[in-house]
């Protein structure tokens, strides 16, 4: 599995400028995004959400795991490790995250032109 890139999130998300959210937070629908291909450790994740604190990504994925959009899967041999990934419910909503995705490109100058007025 290719790892995920620094630079897969632009710096000035759209999810902070969409009036509504997937999830509990607007980081839920990068969260998603960034499982898309398969389970995640937590420090693969904090690399294109390195403006997320590591806190509050923790939230986000328990929030995630509570909702059932996510599974957390611990293995204690030969060392811990800790793996997140797609529910089946979860994978449903990435065709969702898709589509808002591209809405929020297609109006993302009226969405900064309604925050700045």
């Amino acid at each position: 599995m290719e790892a995920l890139r620094a630079d897969m999130f632009d710096e000035i998300c759209p999810s902070t400028l969409l009036p509504f959210r997937i999830g509990p937070d607007k980081w839920s629908a990068l969260v998603i995004k960034c499982l898309e291909d398969g389970p995640r450790r937590f420090s693969e994740l904090r690399v294109p959400l390195a403006r997320v604190t590591p806190k509050v990504l923790t939230q986000s994925l328990r929030a995630l795991e509570r909702d059932g959009f996510i599974r957390r899967t611990e293995e204690t041999t030969p060392v811990r490790r800790v793996t997140y990934e797609l529910t089946d419910l979860g994978r449903g909503l990435l065709q969702q995250v898709y589509l808002l995705c591209d809405w929020s490109s297609e109006h993302w100058d009226e969405l900064l032109d309604a925050r700045e007025s």
